[in-house]
């Protein structure tokens, strides 16, 4: 009895398994990839192009051991910066020229005096929340002139360490 419902069982099985004859649909040929677990029409998984590449000690251990990490984004209208940290993603420290006590007192919102402006009171409110340091890479865009560094010295003379990773 149990040899009759294991042969029950597998002909159901064998006869719902996919054929490897390629299927045709609206006269178009799909053929099964490799393991003939679906269609090729289906997008497979991206492949990583290295994957026995190696992994530095410093690219395992650079978000421990310099944990926070400053953005600055300037635009036409105004300027704003923050400081994240890197593990969790979450901001420390943000300022910026569009909110309500920077606004007033400044005449421009784009100009180095309002960067200035930005990077003290960054430093201020990043002292609160206990950090003391910080690394900044600037974008591929961006050069580290003008505005930018403007923001960046004005947090290093007002206490925060600041490691500039230059490319």
């Amino acid at each position: 009895m149990e040899e009759v419902k294991s042969g029950l069982y597998h002909r159901l099985v064998t006869s719902t398994l996919p054929s490897l004859a390629p299927r045709s649909f609206f006269g178009v040929e799909d053929f099964l990839d490799d393991d003939n677990s679906r269609p090729y029409t289906y997008q497979k998984e991206k492949k990583s192009k290295t994957p026995n590449k190696h992994v530095s000690f410093k690219q395992r251990t650079i978000a421990y051991m310099e944990p926070f990490t400053l953005d600055v984004f300037i635009s036409k209208r105004f300027v704003s910066a923050s400081i994240t940290h890197r593990v969790t993603c979450k901001q420390v420290a943000v300022a910026g020229t569009n909110s309500k006590d920077i606004k007033a007192a400044l005449k421009s919102r784009s100009d180095i005096p309002a960067c200035l402006a930005v990077g003290q009171i960054l430093a201020d409110r990043a002292r609160e929340a206990d950090v003391y340091t910080a690394s900044y890479t600037p974008r591929e865009r961006d050069k580290f002139e003008g505005k930018i560094r403007a923001v960046v010295q004005s947090l290093i003379d007002n206490g925060i360490d600041v490691k500039i990773y230059l490319d």
